[in-house]
């Protein structure tokens, strides 16, 4: 009677040993890193997850989900890189080009799929849009800057100087900075730019631009729209209307964005991270972008910047900010 009970715990005690093996080995492992968290970046975050749990990788039950974010900080950035590296996950997910960069330094096997950065090629993550061959894929949030224009001609008619606060410490920006300088004489304007390297110097760079600008565009510069509600302080007081390329800054107290939706953004990045969870090889993944873009506008914001919508403007807009 021993014997037999001896060799029932011994068959319980395999069977189980097989179902957590079995479990392990169907278990995937996204790591997720952004370079800091603000409304557009967490929303990536939260469309990948949710493109995830959408194809049957759920979070805590079959997929291991890491998140970290650098909290602007490029130094916090690579230690994230090099221990997600080390966590050897069958994905990292980097949001933004800082956090991009710092991964696919850290790594030459880990798949790596970007997200929410402007120029892949300018910031060396992949050679082309194309498939790059290496272990690094993604979506950018690339937008035609002539699109741009036509929105800061619309909200500001009169504008001929173009304020811009950027960090010129990242490559997003610097690229949108060179266009910008190519373009805006073409419309009859001119660019005057403002250095911000860290979060807290928006608010003085804002302040330098006090009388020599018409109008502040800002893009999805990661320190910028850290400190936006400090922007528009300043565009507030000072009657300097804001128009930004990020959707959720109107929301903030940008007068008006022509925008990605950066919820689909990451639902987007998800899909191709679900792709490589099920066998693809990210170098034979072309890079992708968003066509998609939605006009958001705040008629309050306008009120205390000094300046009047069009009617045709408010009523071509996705979202009207009240």
């Amino acid at each position: 009677m021993l014997i037999g009970k001896k060799h029932f715990l011994t068959v319980g005690a395999l069977a189980l040993a097989m179902a957590a093996g079995a479990a392990a080995a169907q278990q995937k492992s996204v790591a997720v890193t952004a370079i800091v968290e603000h409304p557009a970046l967490d929303s990536v975050r939260d469309g990948i997850k949710d493109a995830l749990k959408q194809a049957g990788f759920d979070a805590g039950k079959n997929l291991k989900w890491q998140y970290q974010s650098a909290q602007g900080n490029t130094g916090t950035a690579a230690q994230i890189a090099r221990k997600f590296v080390g966590d050897k996950p069958d994905a990292i997910v980097a949001i933004a080009t800082p956090s991009a960069q710092a991964v696919v330094a850290a790594t030459k096997d880990v798949p790596v799929v970007y997200s929410a950065v402007t120029d892949p090629v300018a910031a060396q993550l992949v050679p082309s849009m194309g498939p790059s061959g290496t272990n690094v894929t993604g979506v950018s949030d690339l937008l035609v800057l002539d699109k741009q224009i036509e929105l800061i001609k619309k909200v500001v008619p009169e504008a001929k100087r173009v304020g811009m606060v950027y960090n010129p410490g990242e490559a997003n920006s610097v690229v949108v900075v060179k266009q910008l300088q190519e373009l805006l004489p073409k419309a009859g304007m001119t660019l005057v730019e403002a250095a911000a390297p860290r979060t807290v110097d928006v608010a003085s760079a804002a302040r330098s631009l006090i009388g020599k600008v018409d109008v502040i565009y800002t893009n999805t510069d990661n320190n910028v729209v850290s400190a936006y509600e400090a922007l528009v302080k300043v565009g507030n007081d000072a009657k300097i209307p804001l128009v930004a390329s990020d959707t959720d800054s109107v929301k903030r107290g940008a007068i008006a964005a022509l925008g990605i939706n950066y919820r689909d953004l990451g639902v987007q990045t998800g899909k191709m991270v679900v792709r490589i969870l099920k066998g693809e090889k990210p170098g034979a993944m072309p890079s992708e972008t968003s066509s998609k873009l939605e006009l958001y506008v705040n008629p309050g914001a306008a009120a205390k910047q000094g300046v009047t919508l069009s009617d045709a403007l408010v009523k071509s807009a996705a979202q009207v900010i009240k």
